[in-house]
C-alpha cells in the first residue's frame, strides 16, 4: 500500500478549495492581512486589519464580505450577507421569467407534395407559430429532382402563402446541399401593419 505524502495532497486541497468557493468569501474565510473597508452605508473607511474589520462587522451584527478579491488590497464591505444573497437570487429569477425561449420546429416536404398534404402541414405550421416557435421548412431533392429545384421553390412559396396570416419569412429559400431551406417566424405587431 502506498502512502501519499502531504506534498501530494496540498495542491489537490488547494485546487478543491478554489473549485468549491464560487460564492463571495465572508468573515473568517477572508485570509488577507489587510483589506480596504467599506461600511454599510457605502462610505470608505480605508485600509484596515482584517481581524479589526471582522470585529467591526460583528459589533453591528453584520457580515464582512469580500466584494473585489482581485484588488490590491482586496475590497471588503460590511453588509447583511443573507439579505444580499436573497436579493441576488430574486433578481436572477426575475431575469429568467422575462426570458423567452424560442424553439425551432422542422417541417420536411418533397418537391411533388400534393395540395392536401401541404395544407395539413400548413395547419401544423400554424400551430407551431401560434406557440411562438420558429419553423424550418425544407424540401429534400432526390436523384433527378436536383435538376428541378424550381419545383421546390414553388412548394415553399405556396407554404409561405398558406401561413402568411400567422407568420413571416425570416430567411428566403436557399439551397443547402440536397435540400432547399426556408425559415419562418411568428408575425409580430410591427409585421401586421
Amino acid at each position: 500500500m502506498m502512502i501519499l505524502r502531504a506534498s501530494f495532497w496540498c495542491p489537490l486541497f488547494y485546487l478543491w478549495r478554489c473549485l468549491e468557493i464560487k460564492e463571495l468569501q465572508i468573515n473568517e474565510e477572508i485570509r488577507e492581512r489587510e483589506v480596504r473597508l467599506v461600511d454599510e452605508e457605502g462610505n470608505q473607511v480605508g485600509i484596515v486589519n482584517t481581524n479589526q474589520a471582522i470585529d467591526m462587522a460583528a459589533s453591528k451584527k453584520l457580515d464582512l464580505v469580500k466584494v473585489a478579491p482581485n484588488a490590491k488590497p482586496p475590497v471588503c464591505r460590511i453588509m447583511d450577507y443573507g439579505k444580499y444573497k436573497y436579493d441576488m437570487e430574486k433578481k436572477e429569477k426575475e431575469a429568467k421569467k422575462k426570458q423567452k425561449t424560442i424553439n425551432i420546429k422542422e417541417l420536411r416536404f418533397t418537391p411533388n407534395i400534393e395540395d392536401h398534404d401541404l395544407q395539413t402541414k400548413a395547419k401544423q405550421g400554424i400551430q407551431f407559430l401560434k406557440n411562438g416557435d420558429r419553423i424550418k421548412v425544407s424540401v429534400r431533392f432526390r436523384g433527378r429532382e436536383m435538376g428541378h429545384t424550381e419545383l421546390g421553390r414553388e412548394v415553399l412559396d405556396k407554404f409561405a402563402d398558406l401561413v402568411s396570416e400567422y407568420g413571416v419569412v425570416d430567411k428566403k429559400p436557399k439551397m443547402e446541399g440536397r435540400s432547399m431551406v426556408m425559415f419562418l417566424s411568428e408575425k409580430t405587431d410591427k409585421d401586421k401593419e
